[in-house]
């Protein structure tokens, strides 16, 4: 016997049968623990015993799929360095089938068996999409969030999927910056409620388990703050901000247990993250103790060449040192730095050493057997799973209603909505019929097709009940290529040849048959979303002529928003009797849209980010600081000398928190339980709300904190607590919170995280700019 098929055997030996005293769910508690816990690290060390050096940077490489297709992935370049132990996992593969050849390559035919980890994008559900996590965050519904996270884990997972690129966490206070659409909005506790619920979702209680995946919180830090909005921009901000307003979400989701980290493309304090070992050791290892493994963004080390950090050797160095333990898409042809192409050089010529390259290797190994690879690497290869688990009816359903949680009523003036299943209903607009742009962007995994359209949509509901016209009135854009960097990824609009006037006339001769016009316009799915920073947040003006011409016709229009950020709508606002923003609601959005639109659902979305009234007043959020010089009591009313702008008012269009109901609610009796608390006490918060009108109806009650006088300046407010409650008509509920000294602290100029004595202010509400309040004092 060879020496090499000792080795194998060994290494298969040591690699399959000590996993069986483990314990397989290291990282999913409250809190992370520290590298010395770790329980798989004897065999972990006796691995790396038998690697060699290309194997062992071969465990930090992630390629792409590529060209790997069912029966294919032997015969390709992927397939074989797959052989020869280069690669530690793959990304952008999918099915059980394909990942069952690809997997059985490295567990069978590589020298020490080591298997693969397989990642993809599955950022808003799977087969299942469920909206964009801008409009799901909208929802404000924790329970349901984590449910939907908990359904994309058991979809993916039965498709061969065990990591996912999820969730993104950045706050991002400037609707310029497309991948707004895939965050949860510009609140850091919010932010930080839903991370914790989505790294649950998909880890669950147990990352061994085959149905759950190892979640990865992105992107590591402050990618939502890139100046000018635009994509991949350079960030800039101070410490004191960065723990105030930007991290906490991030820190949330470790303290949850998240396996992976993302670093993100910018640069943080002067230095690209990807590179950053303050970012990604100092902070993220020593201070919060985070133990699972981070890994770059596409082609991230690459990236920090044309950041001005140094040549292709250096930018690996850098990577690895500062504590980058896999790299994503480095070993493209294209990209010459890269882990597999430079760290063996590196090490070579001393500029890394075996235990700089040992720990990123031991975190990868550690993830693995979290997931149970080493006890069975088939085990997400179930084809029974995939045939039964998929895209299910019951998912579906969830989906639905999902959908429907998560649209907010921006508008709805003398209660036009909800319509009535009766008469005849025109429905216009070039995204009536658009299914394959129902998912919004990120959809990666979703059948296009099997989605269902608003017209798919509102024909089964209404059934015979109502006669339906239909005309698209428009196109996306004027510009073609404009529309067509908005449609990409297999989510093209036809353009069907007519002009736009011919466009215009046969929906204004639909809308002259109709009693109301259902007008679907917006963004198309491509126009948010990464690389897809825009300037002009306006509605695309083909579709705002088109939505004027339908107003002229006097016809009452309700106005179907479709939308991947906040847009400017100060005209739609002031001339569409009613608005409702659906974002883009996901694979059921038709059924969803049509159940708000007729009243099967009471809309309860609140906007999880201020829509301003122009973009020069971006960066806007509802958290900000006062100035020497704030406007006071005057809003909308220009004061010389005070910090108001000259063309505009200050306040947005609608409020962080805002959304309306199909009822009404009534608040009063806000009630604290005592004046003073100290710092070992807390104080109870009451309130009552009333549903005062005709529907039954879910409110998201928000709570809200200013602390008056701080050693470092403090927010005009703070959300602190919220709770989304189904009130019946008629009925009035007491609604109570409990308020925490934890919930006063915050990071002064030393970076200590502390509460200070004095005096604060509660305010209780249905969105942020709500005048109800309370005070109380904090005592030393």
């Amino acid at each position: 016997m060879t020496k090499q098929s000792i080795l194998k055997i060994t290494g298969l030996l040591i690699i399959v049968t000590l996993f069986s005293s483990c314990n397989s769910n290291n990282n999913t508690g409250t809190s992370s623990k520290t590298a010395v816990d770790n329980p798989f690290e004897s065999k972990i060390d006796s691995i790396l015993e038998l690697m060699t050096l290309d194997e062992k940077i071969g465990q930090l490489n992630l390629p792409t799929s590529g060209d790997i297709t069912t029966g294919t992935a032997k015969g390709t370049d992927v397939g074989e360095r797959i052989k020869e132990g280069k690669v530690g996992g793959l990304f952008n593969i999918k099915t059980a089938e394909k990942i069952y050849e690809v997997q059985k390559i490295a567990v069978e035919q590589s020298r020490l068996g080591i298997p693969l980890i397989f990642g993809m994008d599955v950022i808003h559900g799977y087969k299942t999409t469920f909206p964009i996590p801008l409009g799901l965050s909208s929802s404000w519904d924790m329970e349901m969030i984590e449910k939907t996270a908990r359904v994309a884990a058991t979809e993916a997972s039965a498709d061969g999927i065990n990591w996912t690129f999820s969730p993104m966490v950045d706050i991002s206070r400037d609707p310029r910056w497309g991948r707004v659409s895939e965050g949860n909005g510009e609140d850091p506790y919010l932010g930080s409620k839903i991370a914790v619920a989505m790294v649950n979702g998909y880890q669950s209680d147990d990352l061994s388990a085959n149905n759950t995946l190892m979640a990865c919180v992105k992107h590591f830090a402050l990618y939502g703050a890139s100046e000018a909005g635009r994509d991949y921009n350079t960030v800039d901000m101070s410490r004191i901000r960065m723990y105030n307003e930007y991290l906490a979400p991030y820190k949330a989701a470790v303290d949850a247990g998240v396996g992976s980290v993302m670093a993100s493309f910018n640069e943080v304090d002067g230095i690209p993250a990807t590179g950053n070992k303050w970012l990604l050791t100092d902070l993220l290892r020593d201070d919060w103790g985070f133990n699972g493994f981070v890994v770059t963004d596409y082609t991230g080390i690459y990236e920090m060449i044309a950041h001005g950090v140094g040549d292709k050797y250096a930018v690996s160095e850098q990577a690895l040192k500062a504590g980058v333990d896999m790299d994503m898409a480095g070993d493209s042809p294209s990209v010459p730095a890269a882990f597999i192409k430079t760290l063996k050089e590196s090490y070579e010529n001393g500029k890394v050493t075996m235990d700089e390259i040992d720990t990123a290797v031991k975190r990868m190994l550690t993830a693995k057997y979290q997931l149970g690879l080493f006890e069975n690497p088939y085990k997400y290869c179930d084809l029974d799973r995939a045939k039964t688990e998929i895209f299910t009816p019951e998912n579906k359903a969830f989906a639905r209603k999902v959908s429907a949680e998560s649209m907010v009523l921006l508008k709805n003036e003398n209660q036009l909505l909800p319509l009535k299943k009766s008469g005849t209903i025109a429905l216009i607009g070039p995204l009536a019929k658009a299914t394959n742009n129902m998912a919004g962007t990120w959809s990666v995994a979703t059948d296009q097709e099997e989605s269902n359209s608003v017209f798919d949509g509102l024909k089964e509901v209404i059934g015979d009940k109502a006669n339906m016209l239909y005309a698209k009135g428009s196109n996306i854009d004027y510009d073609l290529e404009l529309e067509q960097r908005a449609t990409m990824f297999g989510k093209g609009i036809p353009r069907d040849g007519r002009t736009d006037k011919q466009l215009l006339d046969e929906a204004l001769k639909i809308a002259a048959k109709s009693d109301v016009i259902v007008a679907t316009i917006g963004e198309s799915a491509e126009f948010s979303g990464e690389s897809s920073s825009r300037t002009d947040l306006g509605i695309p003006q083909v579709q705002k002529d088109l939505l004027n011409a339908l107003l002229k016709t006097g016809k009452p229009v309700v106005l179907v928003l479709f939308t991947g950020r906040p847009l400017v709508l100060v005209e739609e606002n002031e001339n569409v009797p009613a608005i409702l923003n659906a974002w883009f609601p996901g694979s059921e959005a038709g059924l969803a849209i049509s159940d708000v639109l007729f009243g099967d659902v009471n809309p309860s979305g609140k906007l999880t980010a201020t829509f301003p009234r122009n973009v020069g007043q971006i960066p806007l959020f509802y958290n900000h600081k006062n100035t020497g010089r704030p406007l006071g009591n005057t809003e909308g009313k220009f004061e010389k000398f005070k910090s108001n702008y000259i063309d505009v008012r200050n306040e947005p269009l609608y409020p962080f928190g805002y959304g309306l109901s199909y009822t009404t609610f009534d608040y009063g009796n806000l009630k604290l339980d005592k004046p003073t608390i100290n710092m070992d006490d807390e104080i109870n918060v009451s309130v009552d709300v009333t549903n005062s009108g005709d529907y039954d109806g879910k409110e998201v009650v928000q709570l809200y904190i200013r602390d008056l006088v701080g050693s470092v300046t403090r927010p005009v407010k703070e959300l602190k607590g919220f709770q989304k409650v189904l009130i019946k008509k008629g009925e009035t509920q007491t609604i109570t919170f409990k308020i925490s000294v934890e919930d006063l602290k915050f990071y002064n100029s030393e970076l200590d995280f502390v509460a200070e004595h004095g005096q604060f202010q509660i305010f209780v509400g249905t969105n942020s700019d709500t005048k109800m309040m309370k005070e109380f004092e904090l005592t030393k």
